[in-house]
C-alpha cells in the first residue's frame, strides 16, 4: 500500500522535473532553422506530455487491473476528468511559477490552472491596491469552490464503476477520497 503511495508521488515528482528539464533544454536548443547543429530539437526538448499522460494511464489502467480494453475505455475519461479537475484544484502549481505552467510559456494538458489564480498572483506580483488584492482572493476562493465541486462530482462518477478492489486502489493512489 505504501509502494503504491510513493509510487504516485515519484511520477509526480518526475513530471515536475522533466518538464522543468524540458525547459531548460529548450533555451539552450538552437533555432530550428540551423538544422542538425541545433539537436534536431523545438520546444521543450525531448519531452513529449503527450507520450508522458499516455504511459501515466498505461500504469493507471495496470494498477487497476484493467486487462479488458472496452471496460479500460470506459473508464479512462472518467480518471482523466478526475486528474484534470483535481490539477485544477490545485492549481496546477508545483512550483511553476504564476500560470501553473512549465517556465518558458509552454503549456501542457498535464497542468491546469485557474485563470483567478493567475490573476491573484498578477495582483500580488503587481502590489496592487488592497481592495484589488482582496477581490481577486474572493474570485479565487469562489473559483476553487467550483473547482472543488467538479472534482467531487468527477471522483463520484469514477467510483460507480470500479470494483471495490479497484475503488481500494484508487483511493489509495489519490484519485478517490
Amino acid at each position: 500500500m505504501m509502494k503504491m503511495q510513493k509510487l504516485m508521488t515519484m511520477v509526480a515528482m518526475v513530471a515536475g522535473l522533466s518538464l522543468g528539464v524540458g525547459s531548460v533544454m529548450a533555451q539552450d536548443a538552437k533555432p530550428a532553422d540551423q538544422g542538425a547543429q541545433g539537436g534536431g530539437r523545438s520546444g521543450r526538448g525531448n519531452f513529449d506530455p503527450a507520450q508522458f499522460q499516455k504511459r501515466m494511464m498505461d500504469g493507471i489502467k495496470e494498477r487497476l487491473g484493467f486487462t479488458n480494453d472496452v471496460e479500460w475505455t470506459a473508464v479512462q475519461p472518467l480518471i482523466q476528468k478526475v486528474m484534470d479537475a483535481r490539477s485544477e484544484t490545485r492549481g496546477g502549481g508545483f512550483g511553476f511559477g504564476r500560470s501553473g505552467r512549465p517556465p518558458g510559456g509552454g503549456s501542457s494538458s498535464l497542468f491546469k490552472t485557474l485563470p483567478e489564480a493567475d490573476a491573484l498572483q498578477k495582483a500580488i506580483e503587481d502590489k496592487a491596491p488592497a481592495e484589488q488584492v482582496k477581490n481577486a482572493m474572493e474570485k479565487y476562493r469562489a473559483a476553487k469552490k467550483v473547482s472543488e465541486a467538479k472534482l467531487a462530482a468527477a471522483q463520484a462518477d469514477l467510483q460507480k464503476v470500479l470494483t471495490q478492489r479497484q475503488e481500494a486502489m484508487a483511493v489509495l493512489a489519490g484519485y478517490l477520497p
